[in-house]
This record gives structure tokens, C-alpha cells and sequence, in this order.
């Protein structure tokens, strides 16, 4: 069956779809979350939840806005950064530090197959350590500019500066 016949199946409630769909994404929003949360319960726990808002939320998917699994995507990595930020996941963890984030990727232990593979710590390790802070602070561990700004103890300008700059060295590093 193609994607976009079990997409309306979907969207028309067909609980057989909405399985199908799990079945198909279920592991890559579990290492999407899990790199986030680094925590295997909290994920799974976060991974159902966004399953559950992904079902009642099917008419709000548009397939002219995008892909289906980059709006699957899109929600997961919200759904977690929401769950660190919490009160609650604050005080029961500790963020790690990039350099174990990228041993994570590399060894595909959180990753599905399909979901890894552009050489993250390749990269990332390329970068001056001034960026690998500012990237860890704002994509590894889901900070705001603002809280990255604190903990940094930068001007929030500096941040932004940083994370563009550092940003487009990445892209060029991938692109070329």
C-alpha cells in the first residue's frame, strides 16, 4: 500500500492505518526522543504521547506543507524538548555532554538504521569548541538562546552570532 492512500486512511480514523504508521515510525521518533530525554522509559513514555496527539491532531496534517514523517518529526522533537524543560525532568536529571551524545550516534545504540546516517560526529567534531558548546546547548540538549546565553554566561547577541555562523559552517562542511 502507498504512503499517501494510508495517510487518508489515517486521517479518516482507520485505527489499521494509524497501526501501520506506528509500526513504520515508531523507532525513529523513539531515537528522535531519546537523544533528547536520554532516557529509555521517558521516551517511550513521550514517544505514546505523541502517537496519541499525532492521532487526534490527523486532520491538521497537509501533505502540500510537507512530508508526514518531517510533521511527525517536527512534533516528537517538540514533544521532548517540552519534557526536559519541565519542572519535574529538571530535577531528576542531568544533561549530557556532546561528546557522548556523538559516541550515542555513532554506535547506532538509540538509532534505528534508517534514522542515522550523515557522519553526525564527523562533523560536529570538526567544529571550534566555541561552537560545539553553543550546538549542544541549543540542539542536543534544547535550550532557549536565552537559557544557552546564561549558562554560557554570553550576550544573548553572541549566541545568535555564534549559532548562524556555526550553523552555515556545517552545512558547508556537509554540502561540499
Amino acid at each position: 500500500m502507498d504512503l499517501d492512500n494510508l495517510l487518508e486512511r489515517y486521517q479518516a480514523k482507520d485505527e489499521k492505518a494509524f497501526e501501520r504508521l506506528y509500526g513504520i515510525y515508531s523507532d525513529s521518533m523513539h531515537g528522535v526522543i531519546y537523544n533528547i530525554v536520554r532516557d529509555h522509559d521517558i521516551a517511550e513514555e513521550v514517544m505514546q504521547d505523541v502517537f496519541i496527539k499525532v492521532w487526534h491532531k490527523a486532520d491538521s496534517y497537509s501533505k502540500e506543507k510537507g512530508r508526514f514523517f518531517t510533521w511527525i518529526l517536527n512534533i516528537s522533537r517538540n514533544a521532548a524538548i517540552d519534557k526536559i524543560r519541565s519542572k519535574a525532568f529538571k530535577k531528576s536529571k542531568q544533561n549530557l555532554n556532546t561528546d557522548y551524545f556523538v559516541d550515542i550516534i555513532e554506535t547506532h545504540e538509540s538509532l534505528d538504521d534508517k534514522t542515522d546516517a550523515i557522519g553526525v560526529k564527523k562533523f560536529v567534531s570538526k567544529l571550534k569548541e566555541k561552537c560545539k558548546e553553543v550546538i549542544e546547548l541549543l540542539y542536543f540538549k534544547g535550550y532557549t538562546q536565552s537559557e544557552a546565553s546564561e549558562a554560557l554566561d554570553m550576550p544573548i547577541g553572541t549566541i545568535k552570532t555564534r549559532n548562524r555562523n556555526c550553523i552555515q559552517e556545517l552545512r558547508n562542511m556537509v554540502l561540499n
